[in-house]
Parts: C-alpha cells; structure tokens; sequence
C-alpha cells in the first residue's frame, strides 16, 4: 500500500485572501510586499493597517496548516467518541445509492470494445469542454445524506474547514466516510469512467483523494471564486436542498490567462455529478435562495504529481503528513532519495 504524502509548498502557496479574491505566495514580508503589494493597492489594500489586517490573515492561515496533521487526527478521534450518527446506513456505499444512469456508464466499461467516444455517446452531455454531467446517486440517497450532515452540523462534534476558499463544510474522512463510502466510489465506480475520459492526466491511476461537502446558504457562504483544484481529476455532485441560481462556470486551463478566456455557464442540478480536469478554472455564482449542499471529490494520481505538483507548478518535495494527504508518493525512479509536493 502507497505511503502518501504533502509538500513544503502547502505551507507557503496557494493563500486565498477572501477579501481580494486572490490567491497569493508567501515566503517572506519582503517578498509579498515585491510581489503583491501594487496589485492589492489595485484592489483596495490602500493603508498600512489594511496590509498589516493582510499579513495577520496570512500568518493565521499558515498556523492552521503548519497544525493540520495534529488537528486533523483531533478531530477524528473526537468524533468518532462523541457524536451519535442519525442515518448509520449513508456510511457504506450500496448499489441502491447510485442513479441507474450512472451504474450504465460503469457497466459499459467493462466492455471488451469500450471507449472514450462511446462512453462519452453514453454520458450525452458535455457542459463545456471535457466537462461531463450526469446523474451519480439518487433523490432518496441524497436526501438522507444531507441529514446526516446537518445531524453532524448541528453537533458538538469539532468540524474542520474543507479548504482555503469554503469556510461552511465538512471534511469526510474526518467524518468516517473514507473507507466504507468513497474510496469504493473512486476505486469501483469512478476509475473506470476516469480510464478512458481523462487517460491524458492520470485518469488510470488515481490512487488516493481529498472528499469533503461544502455549503451554501444565505448569510453564509454564496459562492466561489475561480479557481482551479488540487487534483489530476474532480467530481462535484449536486446533493440539494432547495436552492435558486448558483450554476457553475468554466474557463480554461490553468495557464491560459483569464483576459484570454470566455467562462461557460453550467447548470447543476440536484443528483447530478460534474467531471472534469483539476486544472481546469472554475468558479461558483452566487445562490439567491435556500440551501446548496455539493460533494466534492478530488482525485489525485500520484505517477503524474510526483513528476510536477499541480498547485505550485514545481518539482515537489515532500512533507509526510496523514492518511493520502496530498497523493505524492516516493519517486521509485529518484535514485537521490527526495522525496515529492501540495497544497489544499
């Protein structure tokens, strides 16, 4: 069994300032203030007190994941003592959770003919390019899902931050939903699909993941920033509840800059999983009304980043850290030993 890892780039890039909607490198002050000091004057980060409110914010993010690991086996353990689940069942994946139309697509690639072109004549819809949607679980499912989470919400279990960007969510490995549930998703389920959609980008060799659900409500969270995610592949399902506006958007890859790009507007609608690369731009509209639960998942293949970590853009270097943390493993080929990076 792979032993997984994250990098020393986690603890330096890929900041998010929420109030700049900027994604930011943090090595030194003096390197920030060269670096980003005019393009948040730009934004509005005028003063000196606004700048200092800045680096405050900064250093707070880097403590909280410099005590990542620590916090993280806290929280799961602590969890595991105290809370009292409400639906026991949504803990381990059944067939009778998953929508006919998704079981339709897995079965066809166990075909001896199967292929891309067919799989994605199956799949119908592609919402932009190489982004996928169709129905993955079914109403029943994710109405007693979501339950379960605003049962756990609604707890006095602790709750960790899903990532930089959501501040509303639940981490579900933290949650005992890993083994039982989304590591046989992603190994039964999703490999194969991923197999022959994404076989340019690590489609055949997801070996771990990062899975958390993320919330958008009124007074809370309304939507997200663009942004590109810390996987070889993502699947974002659509749980509910009642919920208006909020549709996706996608640009391009991560290297075409965004005054070269014209964003696509997807609908997502309850019950329906959206693939597609991690390193594809996206964002999040804003909700108008009620209550948006999505399941992420981000899939990672650790052959392609340990060859380049696909946040910093580097060759990585790694950190060891807690269950598939990250999804860089030891480079077998890297006679000097280093090991390889990430982000979340």
């Amino acid at each position: 069994m792979n032993r997984f890892y994250t990098c020393s780039c986690f603890f330096t890039d890929n900041i998010f300032l929420e109030d700049y909607k900027l994604h930011v490198r943090f090595v030194s002050e003096t390197q920030f203030r060269e670096e980003y000091q005019n393009t948040l004057r730009s934004s509005g980060c005028v003063s000196e007190f606004q700048f200092s409110d800045v680096l405050k914010k900064i250093h707070a993010e880097i403590a909280r994941r410099q005590d990542h690991k620590l916090k993280t086996a806290e929280r799961t353990a602590t969890i595991k003592e105290i809370y009292k689940p409400l639906h026991q069942h949504v803990y381990n994946l059944q067939e009778s959770f998953l929508a006919p139309e998704f079981l339709e697509l897995v079965n066809y690639t166990s075909s001896s003919d199967a292929t891309a072109d067919g799989l994605i004549k199956l799949i119908r819809t592609e919402a932009a390019p190489r982004v996928y949607r169709f129905p993955v679980f079914t109403r029943e499912f994710c109405k007693d899902f979501i339950s379960e989470l605003e049962n756990f919400e609604q707890s006095d279990a602790p709750k960790g931050r899903p990532n930089t960007m959501n501040n509303y969510g639940i981490l579900l490995n933290e949650l005992g939903f890993d083994e039982s549930f989304i590591t046989l998703l992603r190994e039964l389920y999703l490999r194969p699909l991923m197999a022959l959609l994404y076989s340019d980008c690590g489609g055949s060799c997801l070996d771990s993941h990062k899975a958390f659900v993320v919330k958008y409500s009124m007074g809370e969270d309304l939507d997200l920033s663009y942004h590109y995610d810390n996987a070889e592949v993502t699947l974002n399902v659509s749980l509910g509840k009642e919920f208006t506006e909020g549709n996706l958007f996608f640009g391009d890859m991560r290297q075409v800059p965004l005054s070269e790009t014209e964003c696509v507007e997807v609908e997502h609608h309850v019950t329906e999983g959206l693939l597609h690369r991690g390193q594809h731009m996206h964002g999040a509209l804003p909700i108008s009304s009620g209550t948006r639960w999505n399941l992420i998942i981000w899939m990672r293949a650790s052959p392609e980043r340990n060859k380049l970590c696909p946040m910093c853009g580097r060759r990585p270097t790694l950190v060891e850290s807690v269950g598939s943390s990250d999804g860089f493993t030891t480079d077998p080929d890297n006679s000097s030993g280093n090991m390889s990076c990430t982000l979340t």
